[in-house]
This record gives structure tokens, sequence and C-alpha cells, in this order.
């Protein structure tokens, strides 16, 4: 793994300083760049490979949130990006190109759909085959065709799947999506250890005593309508799987009505909705005509707003959690002319990631929300030099761990 800044450590001034010393200073690093010291010289090596400092590397590196992009102009030239808020002033570059050969795709129709953990899944458009990259042991895995068939990178809806790894750090996972199949949602698993995929009708919420918050549970967003949505909520082990029908009600609505409630406010172009783990939220905007240097005028958007809602404590109301803060949409609100999001939570902090793309430039803000402070805090990300690039993929992970 590579940064973007070539800043070199001074390895022989580390290698005279006490031993313990050096494992502390090591520790403030991140897993990239802590990597990235193991091949300087065979005294960091020893270091880094103590089974002391691996276990206290990896309980810090599993609190750690990544955002990994994907982005790409040709399959040789694919890179993945990832951007931490322990190191927030640059991006570490993951050539993928080398470790999918194995796999013996061709063009350039890779998709990066998720990731958790060491393990990232890629979907091929042309072959319609979903891969598992393992970045610690640098291992490739076909997965099997699900029991709907060969799917085209269109059928993966972000929102609506879910890779969930083994905590024991066996490298094993089980991936995890919801769809509607004769009316019906129906959960689809995938165990790497048996290399088989399951499915599971789903039940109606109210009929198992499935309770959808108040421990694990993993959230799959299936359909959303004008007042109601479809989701289904599982157990990380897959034992059970139960329909939420999640609704909006008329009493969210306070002062002039500038909340959003419900579908039904605005023009559908005025907003934009990103869903993850039981939260949603909903990005408002504006039209505005900009006029350029040249004197040629072009419609753009500007960021006016953004809501958090969450689902109530039975699955069956959407509720109103909180809004950005005037004087925090007041810095990001810039012009843009197309947004695209992801949202994850995790031991309640609800991270967002919002990408625009403004006349070929990329954007990218980290927006967080902390439910028991109730408090919000954002952070623009360094430029990773996506201009002239398409972008493949994006999510969020933790657990990042040495072997």
């Amino acid at each position: 793994m590579d940064d973007h800044r070539n800043s070199t450590p001074n390895a022989i001034g580390l290698c005279l300083l006490p031993q313990e010393l050096i494992q502390n200073i090591f520790l403030s690093l991140v897993l990239p760049e802590i990597v990235r010291l193991k091949l300087v010289n065979k005294s960091f090596s020893r270091i880094i490979s103590d089974h002391t400092f691996v276990r206290q590397c990896n309980s810090l590196s599993t609190s750690t949130t990544w955002l990994f992009v994907y982005k790409k102009r040709w399959l040789r030239d694919a890179v993945l990006h990832a951007f931490t808020d322990r190191s927030s002033d640059r991006w570490f570059r993951i050539p993928i190109a080398e470790l999918l050969k194995p796999v013996h795709f061709h063009g350039e129709d890779l998709y990066f759909l998720a990731a958790s953990a060491n393990v990232f899944l890629f979907a091929s458009n042309n072959v319609r085959e979903v891969v598992a990259v393992n970045l610690v042991t640098v291992t490739v895995k076909k997965i099997p065709p699900s029991p709907l068939g060969p799917r085209g990178t269109s059928s993966w809806r972000r929102s609506g799947m879910k890779l969930v790894t083994d905590p024991s750090g066996s490298g094993h996972f089980r991936f995890m999506f919801a769809e509607f199949v004769g009316n019906r949602p129906v959960l689809f698993v995938y165990n790497s250890k048996t290399d088989t995929w399951k499915s599971t009708e789903a039940e109606e919420n109210g009929t198992s005593g499935f309770l959808p918050r108040g421990g694990a549970r993993v959230f799959l967003n299936v359909v959303h309508g004008p007042r109601e949505s479809v989701l289904v909520a599982s157990t990380p082990e897959c034992d059970a799987a139960v329909v939420l029908r999640p609704r909006f009600t008329d009493d969210g609505r306070v002062g002039d009505g500038g909340l959003t409630v419900g579908f039904t406010w605005g023009n559908v172009i005025d907003r934009l909705h990103v869903y993850g783990d039981g939260y949603m939220m909903i990005v408002k905007s504006e039209g505005v005509r900009v006029t350029g240097e040249n004197g040629n005028t072009r419609n753009l958007r500007v960021l006016k707003g953004v809501e958090l809602w969450g689902l109530s404590l039975d699955g069956r109301n959407w509720e109103f959690v909180s809004a950005v803060p005037g004087e925090v949409m007041r810095v990001i609100e810039k012009p843009y002319g197309v947004m695209m999001g992801c949202l994850e939570e995790k031991n309640g902090i609800i991270r967002a990631a919002l990408v625009s793309n403004c006349d070929g430039f990329w954007d990218m803000l980290w927006l967080s929300f902390d439910t028991k402070w109730n408090q919000w805090t954002w952070m623009p990300l360094p430029d990773c030099k996506m201009k002239g690039w398409n972008m493949a993929g994006i999510s969020f992970s933790s657990g990042l761990t040495l072997p």
C-alpha cells in the first residue's frame, strides 16, 4: 500500500531508539503505513511481526474506520483508494489489477461492491461474476452464482447488501443481500466456509418476536415507496430474517415545514436518499444557474440541507433523528452536477460519505453523527487525483488487521 506523499522515515535514526519506544511510534500509525515500514529493513520487520505488537496493532485497527473508493480508467490502472480520519491528510493507494489477474477478468467492467475487515468484493459486468479479494493473504476467490443466477453490476444495490467477516480473524465471511422474489422479500446468504448459498423467506415483523433494534442487526433495503419502505432485518449469523415496513408519519413535520416528510416534499430531483444500517440520510438541494468565465451558463445544484432519519424501536416507522446544523451547512454547501453517497452505523456513530462531481472535478465530504452526544462532525477529504477517472464503487469498512 502506498500513500500520496513520498515521506520516507529516517530508518537509521529510528533503529537507534529502544525497541519499546519504536513499537509505540509504530502503533501511532495506521495499518498501511505499518505494512510499508515492514519492508524498510529486517529490524522493522522483526518488530512488526512480534506477536505482542500484532495483537496491540490489531486491537487499535479494529476500531479504525476506513472509506474505500475504487477508481479506474482501464482494468490495468484499477486502484482502490483508502482514507481514515486517523490520518486525515492523505489517501492510501492499493493497486488492484495484479491481485485480480488469477481470475482472468478482461476489459474494464469491474465494480467495487463492499468491504469488511481484510475482505473486498468486486463484481464483473461482462462475465457476471463476484470475486472476494483478501488484501492481507493476497488471495482471490470466485463466489458461485447466487440462487437468482449470474447478476450484472446494475443488479447490486449498495444498501441492499452486506459483507460480514468472521470476528475470529479466520478470513471467512458471509455475503448477504435481499431481493423480492414472487412479491416476497427473500434473504440470500453466501457462506465462504461452506462455499454455498442459502435463501430464507423473511417473516413479517410481529410474528417472530424479533426486535429490529437493541442488538447487533443487519438491515438490508429492498424497496422504497412514496410513504413506505421495505427492509429485511437479520442477525450477522443469519439465523432469522424479518420484514420491516417503516412508514413516514405526518407528525414529523415541524416549524415551517422545513423537514422532509415521506417522499412528497419538493421535486424528487431536489433530494438524494442514502440508506444504510437502518438509517436514511436525505440530502436536499436546489437548482442554480452558474455563469462561467467564458460567459456560458449551466445548471448546477447547491447543497441546502441534510437530514438523518432512523427506524423506530419496533421498526414500523421512520423517525427523524437530527439535521446538520446551519453553521455546518454554510461551510459545506457548494455547487455540484451529480452526487452519490454511502452510509454506515457502528457503535452509535453514523458515518456518511457524500461524493459530488462538478465539471469533471470530484469532491468528497465525510459527515458523522454521534447518537449518544447528539453531535455532528464533518471533514473535507483531500484530493485523491480523480479527475479523468471513473468511480466504480465506494464503501466504509473497519477491521483491517495484520496477519
